[in-house]
């Protein structure tokens, strides 16, 4: 595959249509593979709505290492962390951590929804509606991003 040169005409296109690469700490693969092993009652139940590309055809990872965090679930496509907050994220410390960490990781582009452990157990439909609208707003903010191959282009104009 060739590559325009940079500066040159169409390396902007290009560009808009290349997925951000974030890299990683591989000392978190360890930790991750744990994670996916231990996941949530919560985190199963989303994740079982998210893999197998059941979401509009885009690629979700579960327990995905990004800077030197590891967020619950990543589609890169969309640049687009989704995490699901437990118990132990209502003492203060540990929602200054999770605060600390979502900015970090927006200073690298990208974007985050947050749902509470027992609003994915209980109320999965709005879940997945407010899973579906934070999609739809990244879509249409960002025209460029590289769609999955059977996607419904008529979402957009919902």
């Amino acid at each position: 595959m060739r590559f325009p040169p940079l500066g040159g005409e169409g390396s902007i296109e290009l560009y808009n249509k290349m997925v951000k690469i974030i890299p990683y700490n591989p000392k978190l693969k360890v930790l991750a593979r744990k994670l996916r092993k231990d996941m949530t009652f919560g985190e199963v139940l989303l994740w079982n709505e998210l893999k197998e590309n059941k979401f509009w055809g885009f690629d979700f990872d579960r327990q995905r290492c990004i800077d030197n965090y590891i967020v619950d679930f990543y589609c890169k496509e969309l640049m687009l962390a989704i995490e699901i907050d437990g118990m132990s994220h209502n003492h203060e410390e540990a929602f200054l951590k999770d605060e600390i960490r979502q900015q970090k990781l927006e200073t690298l582009g990208v974007k985050f929804i947050r749902f509470s452990e027992s609003e994915v157990k209980y109320d999965m439909m709005n879940v997945i509606m407010g899973i579906e609208s934070g999609i739809l707003e990244i879509l249409r903010s960002n025209p460029d991003t590289n769609l999955p191959k059977d996607f419904d282009m008529n979402l957009l104009n919902s």
